[in-house]
């Protein structure tokens, strides 16, 4: 198996039934419903919490006040006094504050004289981040991925030009940008692991132990089809070395154990795509004669002026890695866009390997992910003896997701993928029939600047023993790159 305790996870636990869900109009779907069933306790883990995100979002960005996130659990740590309710997020620096309307800020005030707990964590490294999204429900149901409280988060698979439930004022020019996110949703034991990893950071930020609340039947979120049944689910988590927290580097053993198993296709869906030790792993298998393919997608251009300067030119580097070693045609890297082809931010944290693993989380694939901030990734693997019908099932989710960026059916997409024999020559058929909305992602060239924050990773440090020596991270990377090698030839 790939998923062993002590090494590419945490804790690896059998839910009964799980399912994935595409893009954030299902998740807080699926959260508020199973929130509002709970009988003991309301956890959340997060990067951003912004108190005005709308559940359902109406045109305008409008909806009735108990549909908005903060109203809503409010109303519920007062409607049972037993319950309880806790936030705990990210105490971000005033830059990144700033980008999401000063939650940290408005938190406060929010909940002040609340019955909901909110805490603010910054107890980590100087320049990391606590990146966990996690909402964890009784410890009965849990859901993990990468999607933040925001009002910006929300869009449909469709990833309409004009919904105005995305505009940010109603009849105004402006619109939120589309957005593609996926969340894991489980039940039982992985629930409950979830929920001792929330109790793990209460009391590392507050010192106070929290009890595990009684057990209760997993109340499943109605309106979720279970996709998976008796699936092993593992966590893994990043931690970095910090007073006396020892580092912990699951998510990177989990990546690098996948790519090396992999057999026939590696599909990645993440925001970045810099990390040298990715990088080799990913090199190695694509310069083998019988390797797998390996399709990626991402953003076309970063958002944020930040990430363009820091991450967009790095990830340069990463795609000429794959194109260099590509000797036998299976490397394709894609960005998506709308019908009027706008660029689709992926904000998905997405890994399919087979049809044996799928890996949804936190964890993006650069070096602070691996290393520097606080991450922790759900996965499901096919195995045992519900193990055919959850081949199938991961299998069928990545159909669903290449036809979800293409604008076809999954039947098209499925009959395209059986005939080129392989997934990259099925989406370049559909893409040369008129299905447009997947391109190859475009490689700018590099200005002096560029090549200085790609060479040395400017704004994506390796650990804390490089975060305040860029000087040193040039060699590191390099050493990374050989290491992600050696790794998946191993």
């Amino acid at each position: 198996m790939l998923l062993e305790p002590g090494t590419t996870c945490w804790r690896r636990e059998t839910s009964g039934r799980a399912a994935l869900l595409i893009d954030m109009a299902a998740y807080f779907d699926a959260a508020m419903v199973a929130m509002g069933k709970a009988r003991h306790s309301i956890h959340l883990l997060n990067w951003a919490f912004e108190p005005d995100t709308l559940f359902h979002p109406q045109p305008g960005c409008t909806g009735p006040q108990d549909d908005r996130i903060a109203n809503f659990l409010k109303r519920l740590a007062r409607e049972n006094p037993k319950l309880d309710v806790r936030i705990l997020c990210w105490q971000s620096a005033a830059p990144v504050a700033a980008t999401q309307n000063w939650f940290p800020i408005a938190d406060r005030w929010e909940f002040k004289g609340s019955n909901v707990k909110f805490v603010l964590d910054g107890k980590l490294p100087m320049g990391a981040s606590h990146h966990q999204k996690a909402i964890i429900v009784d410890d009965a149901i849990g859901f993990c991925g990468g999607g933040d409280i925001g009002p910006d988060r929300w869009d449909t698979p469709l990833h309409l030009d004009d919904d105005d439930r995305r505009e940010i004022k109603k009849n105004s020019k402006k619109d939120f940008a589309s957005r593609h996110e996926v969340m894991g949703v489980v039940e039982g034991a992985p629930a409950r692991a979830l929920g001792a990893l929330f109790r793990e950071r209460w009391a590392r930020r507050t010192g106070e132990i929290l009890p595990e609340p009684p057990k209760v039947r997993p109340a499943w979120p109605a309106g979720v089809t279970p996709q998976f049944a008796d699936v092993e689910v593992g966590l893994s988590r990043t931690v970095a070395a910090w007073n006396h927290h020892p580092e912990v580097r699951e998510v990177e053993a989990l990546h690098l154990a996948a790519i090396r198993e992999a057999r026939a296709c590696i599909y990645m869906e993440n925001q970045y795509f810099t990390s040298p030790l990715i990088a080799g792993a990913l090199a190695a298998r694509l310069a083998e004669p019988g390797g797998p393919e390996v399709v990626l997608i991402g953003t076309e251009q970063s958002p944020s002026y930040f990430d363009r300067m820091t991450m967009d030119g790095t990830r340069v580097k990463f795609i000429e890695r794959l194109k260099r070693a590509d000797k036998h045609g299976r490397f394709q890297a894609y960005s998506p866009v709308t019908t009027l082809g706008r660029i689709i931010i992926v904000h998905a944290k997405l890994t399919i390997v087979d049809d044996r693993l799928l890996r949804i989380g936190s964890a993006n694939i650069n070096n602070r992910s691996m290393g520097f901030d606080s991450e922790c990734d759900m996965s499901f693997e096919a195995a045992g003896r519900a193990g055919t019908g959850n081949r199938r099932e991961i299998a069928t989710l990545r159909t669903r997701l290449l036809a979800h960026w293409l604008g076809c059916d999954e039947a098209i997409m499925e009959a395209a993928i059986r005939k080129a024999g392989a997934i990259g020559p099925g989406v370049e058929a559909l893409r040369n029939a008129g299905y447009a909305r997947l391109r190859p992602i475009q490689l700018k060239p590099l200005g002096p600047l560029g090549e200085l924050v790609a060479d040395y990773h400017l704004g994506d440090p390796l650990g804390p023993h490089d975060s305040w020596r860029p000087w040193s991270r040039k060699r590191a990377a390099a050493s990374a790159d050989r290491r992600g090698r050696e790794a998946a030839k191993a």
